[in-house]
């Protein structure tokens, strides 16, 4: 009885310290300067600060994407097979480019920033797959879910466990990018971004042509 106690209580520090070893490395990562990152704020300063949230919300989606493949083994299909690993590269690569053009050719008076209640927005639906797309079509972060559900979570978690993971990992993602988009669209930031929108839309559009150009030869 004391021995299976004593089982009891090991399996469930286990569990926890497991639980906050993939909360805090997934935290690290998406808090990094990467696509997703760029995409937020890029997103949260041209539209508003819903179209921000809810490309939050489309990254969160796009993190169940990679949970579920590498839960069921597919990330390693993914990993292993060249074409198909490839293809999410180019493709992605591709996604980025294309919205990076896009910001870099946008100005002040195509937005019309200079008469806030005027300005165009997109609509939840569009911002939830320009989140969505971003993030499932990242190829490092197919690596990075297939790397955190092998090496630190491990084969003997239970499915339950590792959904319930999944489940944390989407609320962080959204919650956090929801947070930024919150920060970026302060009154004491939009100012700023309204003077000098034309150079902040071409530096977003040159990092996230960069950024496409990187996943696409750099990106082994």
């Amino acid at each position: 009885m004391i021995k299976n106690s004593f089982r009891f209580v090991d399996m469930e520090n286990l569990f926890s310290s497991m639980v906050l070893s993939v909360i805090g490395i997934h935290l690290l990562a998406v808090m990094s300067p990467g696509p997703d990152f760029i995409m937020s704020v890029r997103n949260s300063l041209t539209y508003s600060r819903k179209t921000g949230i809810w490309t939050a919300v489309g990254f969160g989606l796009g993190i169940g994407v990679h949970v579920l493949y590498s839960i069921f083994g597919l990330g390693l299909i993914i990993s292993q097979s060249v074409m198909i690993y490839s293809a999410i590269k180019y493709v992605g690569a591709g996604y980025l480019i294309y919205i990076g053009i896009m910001s870099f050719k946008s100005t002040s008076s195509d937005l019309g920033v200079s008469e806030t209640e005027n300005k165009p927005d997109i609509s939840p639906i569009k911002a939830l797959r320009i989140g969505f797309l971003t993030n499932v079509l990242n190829p490092k972060a197919t690596l990075f879910f297939l790397s955190l559900f092998t090496i630190v979570v491990g084969p003997d978690v239970p499915t339950n466990t590792l959904i319930f993971l999944g489940i944390i990992l989407m609320v962080n993602t959204a919650l956090w990018f929801s947070f930024l988009a919150y920060l970026v669209t302060h009154s004491r930031v939009l100012p700023v971004f309204e003077k000098y929108q034309n150079a902040f839309n071409k530096t977003f559009g040159g990092l996230l042509i960069a950024i496409g150009i990187k996943v696409a030869f750099f990106t082994d």
